[in-house]
């Protein structure tokens, strides 16, 4: 849990920061996050409870390449569905494999350009 804590806290001071993320530094942040996905869909991942997380994996990975394709459009990710997207998936993810959690926290944290 401590390591959903300081994701979290990271995930926080990112986000707070007004200005846009280099382009490909988000496209390559969900690139990531979406193969990780595509991973534990074909590893047969299962969610805290025990269950298929297929279901929600896939949820993940449309909603993944919607926002991608946003993100990459305006420059910068929609902050509330950041926080909503972290927020549901630890809800799931087992505590075990935090992978997928930070996969996510990366595309918060990629890096802003410099403001002209």
């Amino acid at each position: 849990m401590q390591v959903v804590t300081y994701l979290h806290n990271r995930f926080q001071k990112h986000i707070r920061e007004d200005r846009l993320a280099k382009p490909p530094a988000l496209e390559s942040a969900f690139d990531t996050a979406l193969s990780h996905v595509q991973r534990s869909i074909s590893s047969g991942m299962k969610t805290s409870g025990g269950s298929s997380a297929r279901p929600q994996l896939e949820t993940l990975e449309t909603e993944l390449r919607q926002e991608r394709a946003k993100a990459l459009k305006v420059g910068t990710v929609d902050r509330e569905w950041l926080q909503k997207t972290v927020r549901w998936v630890v809800e799931w993810v087992p505590e075990k494999d935090v992978t997928l959690v930070a996969t996510i926290g990366a595309i918060a944290r990629t890096r802003p350009s410099a403001v002209s």
